[in-house]
């Protein structure tokens, strides 16, 4: 009797075991369950949250961009004003004598000495001028190779100008390798060989001369071959005049 309890106290303990593994993977489906309903609108609420942190990081660049489109950074300019509008007399006489550019007190828009002066009076300070046309930011830039004794850059953010010194490095390697390369704001613009380009152009710029010329003598050659002399014409017609018997009245 003992082994036949035994027998069936296992059993039971058998039977339980699985009875309790069921409701334990029943009991974590439907909990599984209600968190993932709960979790998907979270989690595209997430992803909706997401898309707008990035539409905006993108319109503060843009706008970031466009507060400094009209802006120079001028570096090397002697610290030597007393006020804001000695140092605009300052740019204007440097840049009427290095680059025979006018500039207007009423085209800048603003115009100060970028951080905190040094005591020692050592160290010059860039200047930021920020003008109100673009147009007129473009004519110095276009000269920026012809100042004497100063620097003219463009006004980038922190994190533009670590991104431009990054690709120094691959500027200079493909530039190496023959090839027009350059910054353009943040990004490296790669375009073809120099040597190709330039063969390539002369190719196209020779190729259509030589194919009128050989359209002309194609057309040319045939008509004057196949044109005939009208001496020729009237001499024959001549001939079989005089050849035709002449009729006498009798």
């Amino acid at each position: 009797m003992d082994a036949q309890f035994q027998l069936l106290f296992d059993k039971m303990k058998i039977e339980m075991q699985h009875q309790s593994k069921e409701l334990k993977e029943s009991i974590t489906d439907n909990i599984m369950t209600r968190m993932e309903e709960k979790l998907i609108p979270l989690v595209e609420e997430n992803k909706n949250l997401k898309l707008k942190i990035e539409s905006q990081e993108k319109e503060i660049e843009y706008l970031k961009r466009e507060k400094r489109r009209n802006n120079i950074i001028i570096f090397g300019m002697a610290e030597t004003e007393n006020s804001s509008l000695d140092l605009i007399n300052n740019i204007k006489k440097t840049f009427r004598s290095d680059i025979n550019v006018d500039i207007e007190e009423n085209g800048i828009n603003n115009i100060y000495r970028i951080g905190k002066k040094n005591r020692e009076g050592n160290k010059t300070r860039p200047i930021l001028c920020s003008f109100v046309n673009g147009w007129k930011k473009r004519e110095i830039m276009e000269n920026k190779k012809s100042f004497r004794d100063i620097y003219v850059t463009e006004d980038y953010s922190k994190e533009v100008l670590a991104k431009r010194k990054a690709l120094q490095t691959e500027l200079a390697d493909e530039r190496k390798k023959g090839k027009v390369a350059f910054l353009r704001y943040d990004k490296l613009v790669v375009k073809g060989n120099k040597t190709n380009n330039d063969k390539r152009k002369r190719e196209i710029s020779s190729s259509p001369h030589s194919d009128i010329q050989s359209k002309k003598q194609q057309t040319t050659l045939p008509f004057k071959a196949s044109r005939t002399n009208a001496f020729d014409v009237t001499r024959n017609r001549s001939n079989s005049l005089t050849n035709l018997p002449i009729n006498k009245q009798q």
